[in-house]
């Protein structure tokens, strides 16, 4: 039983990752029906620019955050400024390749910059695991899964109640008419990409802690987006749950079956469910009439 609550545990670790990416994911999807495929990528820009301000820093864990919450918010604005902005207009297929291209352009500069070797994160703890009824946790997981519930309370929250998130919301919804009635469109998309990029960070920087830094980052973004699909790519918060499903799943694939059928687990989930949700566990299923 203990390794089977190990393997949970595990796995739910690994889920909050991919939930915290597939938020990212749902966030721009809801607001410009766009794909951001360069999802993981931006995680893995901002953990490098958060291991070179450790660096600098000795690894002063405020100055290290404070250097997280800036360079993605940086990273999400340069982006939607200069790169999505002037794809406004243009068919979903071209802004979808424009992410795929973004995606490349990251790996490319992060490798000039800081090479192709993996990374051991300055100042990352190396505690002895707590044990709890035959599971061991390490310190750092226990944080990363309270960072994940807070986020994913603060999006709820702020898609909820604040102006802001139901001007997404209703962006989301139609955005022609939302921009008929005085909703900044084009704020609200600058917005959800900078929201998302700061998720992304946050990941970043706490898979860089808990495990390295390096250019195979970048494939998480891949691995958590079955998770959107699961979820609904229209709900953020049933992304982020999606996440912790796929996380498990691959853990105890990896556990009772294989690890080499880790990667594919979430694929094959996401094939059933879609035989029987197409728009996801959590999404709305679209009418349209014609």
């Amino acid at each position: 039983m203990s390794y089977f609550l190990n393997l949970v545990f595990a796995g739910l670790t690994v889920g909050a990752i991919y939930g915290l990416l597939a938020m990212g994911y749902a966030m721009i999807f809801k607001v410009s029906r766009v794909v951001n495929f360069a999802q993981g990528e931006i995680m893995m820009l901002i953990a490098y620019m958060a291991y070179t301000a450790a660096l600098h820093t000795d690894g002063s864990a405020p100055l290290v955050v404070l250097a997280v919450l800036v360079s993605s918010i940086a990273v999400g604005f340069l982006i939607e400024r200069f790169i999505v902005r002037p794809m406004l207009g243009q068919p979903v297929f071209s802004l979808v390749m424009m992410t795929i291209a973004l995606a490349m352009l990251i790996r490319s500069v992060a490798a000039l910059i800081w090479g192709n070797y993996p990374y051991r994160f300055p100042g990352a703890a190396t505690t002895q695991p707590i044990e709890i009824g035959g599971v061991y946790m390490q310190p750092l997981q226990l944080l990363l899964l309270a960072v994940y519930a807070a986020i994913c309370i603060a999006v709820w929250a702020f898609l909820r109640f604040n102006i802001v998130g139901i001007a997404m919301r209703a962006t989301a919804s139609d955005s022609t008419v939302s921009m008929l009635m005085g909703v900044p469109v084009t704020r609200i998309y600058r917005t959800a990409w900078v929201t998302s990029a700061v998720i992304a960070g946050i990941a970043g920087l706490l898979f860089a802690n808990i495990n390295h830094i390096g250019p195979d980052m970048a494939h998480i973004g891949i691995r958590a987006f079955p998770a959107t699909i699961l979820g609904g790519l229209d709900s953020v918060i049933g992304s982020a749950i999606g996440g912790l499903i796929i996380g498990i799943v691959e853990s105890l694939t990896g556990g009772y079956i294989a690890a080499t059928y880790k990667e594919i687990a979430g694929f094959v989930v996401i094939l059933i469910i879609l035989m029987i949700r197409p728009y996801g566990l959590f999404g709305q299923r679209n009418i349209e009439r014609v």
